[in-house]
C-alpha cells in the first residue's frame, strides 16, 4: 500500500524518491494551488521551527517566503528590503522590549 502525502515538496525530492528505487506519483499545482499550498507550507515550516528549535528550519521558513514572494512577482532580494524599510522605519527585536501595557 502506497504512502499517501498530497502536499507540496522541494522540486528535487521525487528524484531522491526516484533515486531510491521507489515510484513518486506528481502532478503540477496552478497558481492558485500552489499560492494556498505555500501558505500551508509555511505553517508546517513555522511549527516545525516552534517544535525543534532548529536554525536549519529557519532556512526552510526562508525558502518558503522565497516561492511565496515569487507568487507575487516579488523576489526575496524585494522583500528584504520591505523589511529593512520596516526596521529602519519601525526598528527591529534586537532589543527584546516587552509592551506591558499603554496608559492613559
Amino acid at each position: 500500500m502506497p504512502a499517501v502525502y498530497n502536499k507540496l515538496v522541494r522540486d528535487k525530492i521525487p528524484g531522491f524518491i526516484e533515486a531510491s528505487g521507489k515510484k513518486a506519483v506528481t502532478r503540477i499545482a496552478d497558481d492558485a494551488e500552489h499560492r494556498a499550498l505555500l501558505r500551508q507550507k509555511l505553517l508546517e515550516e513555522v511549527n516545525e521551527f516552534l517544535d525543534s528549535g532548529s536554525p536549519e528550519e529557519l532556512a526552510d521558513i526562508i525558502e518558503v517566503v522565497r516561492a511565496l514572494g515569487h507568487t507575487y512577482e516579488m523576489p526575496l532580494a524585494e522583500l528584504i528590503e520591505m523589511a529593512q524599510k520596516k526596521r529602519k522605519e519601525r526598528g527591529g527585536f534586537d532589543s527584546k522590549v516587552i509592551l506591558i501595557a499603554v496608559e492613559d
